[in-house]
This record gives C-alpha cells, sequence and structure tokens, in this order.
C-alpha cells in the first residue's frame, strides 16, 4: 500500500514538454499517482500518443499544444485548463529550448532565443499557476527542471544554457521566497545527462562523450528519463508540504563529486584509485 502523504487524486497537473523525455516521464508520475493531468507541447502527434498512454490509467489527460516560449499562448493554456477543470494544482515547467555557440560565437540573438524559452516563458507560466492557486486558496507546487549547467560550469559551448538554467535556479530561489506564505511552493529538480533522443545522437556522433559524462557521476551510469517519477511525485504531493525554494539534485552524484575526485569504475580512472584492482 503506498502513503497516503503521496496521492495525488483529484488534483490537476499540467506538465509541459510532455510529448517525449522528461515531460513525458514527468506527467506519467502524475497521473500513475492519480493526478488528471494536462499535456503541453509543441509536438500535437507525440502530445496525443501521450494523453492515449495516460488515460488508460483512469483520470483525464488533456493534450493542447502550445509553444512554451510564448506568453499568449500559455495563457491560453491556462484559460483551457481554467475551462475544462476549474483549478491548477502542480505545475511542472519542463520545455525549454536553447542554442550552442562556442562563448567567441555565440550570438545576442542566440542568447535571446535561450534566455526567452529558459526563463521568459517559465516565469509567465509560473505567473498564471501562482494566480490561480492563491486565488483558490488552495495552493500548489510548482516544479522547475533545472540542469546542472546552471550550478557549475559544463563548458563545451554551453554558455548561453549555462546562463539560462543559472537564471531558472535563481528564479525558483526568488518565486519560493515570494510566495511560501500565499500557500505556493516552487522547487526544482537538478537534472545531470539523462538519456533522450538528442543525447543518443551526441553520444553517436562523439563516443568520448559518453565517457565524459560517465567519469563526473559516481552511479556509473547516465540517467534515465523515468529516474524524475520519483522526486517529481514527491515534490507535488503533500510528502513534501514544508518544502520550497529546493534544488534537488537528479545526477547519480554529479554534484557532489568534486572535479578533480575518482570513484569506482570510473572510465580512464587512475590505477591507483581505492577499491579497483
Amino acid at each position: 500500500m503506498s502513503h497516503p502523504l503521496f496521492d495525488l487524486a483529484n488534483r490537476v497537473a499540467l506538465v509541459s514538454g510532455a510529448a517525449s523525455g522528461l515531460g513525458k516521464a514527468m506527467a506519467t508520475a502524475f497521473a500513475e499517482a492519480g493526478a488528471h493531468v494536462v499535456l503541453a507541447d509543441i509536438n500535437p502527434a507525440g502530445n496525443a500518443a501521450t494523453a492515449s498512454e495516460l488515460a488508460a490509467l483512469g483520470n483525464r489527460a488533456l493534450p493542447i499544444t502550445c509553444d512554451m516560449s510564448q506568453p499568449d499562448q500559455i495563457r491560453a493554456l491556462y484559460e483551457r485548463v481554467d475551462a475544462e477543470f476549474g483549478q491548477i494544482d502542480i505545475v511542472g515547467n519542463v520545455a525549454g529550448a536553447a542554442r550552442r555557440n562556442t562563448p567567441l560565437e555565440v550570438t545576442p540573438d542566440d542568447m535571446a532565443y535561450t534566455l526567452h524559452n529558459l526563463l521568459v516563458g517559465r516565469l509567465v507560466s509560473c505567473q498564471e499557476a501562482a494566480r490561480r492557486m492563491i486565488d483558490s486558496k488552495r495552493g500548489g507546487s510548482i516544479i522547475n527542471i533545472v540542469s546542472i549547467a546552471g550550478i557549475n560550469a559544463l563548458g563545451r559551448s554551453h554558455l548561453a544554457y549555462s546562463i539560462g538554467m543559472g537564471g531558472a535556479a535563481q528564479m525558483t530561489r526568488e518565486l519560493s521566497t515570494e510566495w511560501a506564505a500565499l500557500g505556493v511552493r516552487v522547487n526544482a529538480i537538478v537534472c545531470a545527462q539523462l538519456m533522450n533522443e538528442e543525447l543518443e545522437r551526441r553520444i553517436a556522433a562523439d563516443p568520448g562523450l559518453g565517457e565524459t559524462y560517465l567519469r563526473g557521476i559516481p552511479m556509473g551510469r547516465i540517467g534515465d528519463s523515468n529516474d524524475i517519477k520519483g522526486v517529481a511525485i514527491f515534490l507535488a504531493s503533500d510528502a513534501s508540504a514544508w518544502i520550497t525554494g529546493a534544488l534537488v539534485p537528479l545526477d547519480g552524484g554529479n554534484l557532489a563529486k568534486n572535479a578533480g575526485g575518482t570513484h569506482p569504475g570510473q572510465p580512464g580512472a587512475p590505477t591507483e584509485q581505492v577499491g579497483l584492482s
């Protein structure tokens, strides 16, 4: 029997980027815990496929095509939620595109595009959710996705992305401070490398990239999208009722490890590594 603190029955959750990857896994977790789910994505076919899968779990799964970088579309999305459900209890801000370029070549347009996706779009979503959560007197939980690139530097032409994710982390802290007394909790899940189609392509094109990642992950494997399920349910549910402003690592130990450290099984680790023959 599951603990009632983790029960999301009778709650409505909105997840962006729900057609695939982390967004789909998060939406699936909420549905499995009993919530009705609103699925926002720019990919209507993939979004509809996710909705079909989740509807089989017994609650409503409503797919809505939305570009989460466009404030007008985001506001229309929340108005649709009002019309369909009359409440919003949980929001997972997952979607957010970015452009990569070297620090010497990154353009103002690259930066503006990335920051608009990772910060402006998410801020509007947070605002729309919080207004409704505050007005309802029910409160709610907002969960932002942040990359480890927003906490420390990755290099490899991630400048614009890292700045955007650093901003998303600080936005989470600021909003949690502003809205906590009003019943709205704002937390973030800080992700290291989780396998998806884009990451698979990048590793296929540069096999050494996979080993680079693994040198920083003491648990010895790249993450899977489904690894987000447990922490997402925790942050959405009453199990985390007194937690806000937290940046929860989902990283296999990456952020805990010193850049010069080694761990058992690390590719290319020095032969004197304790625990290795």
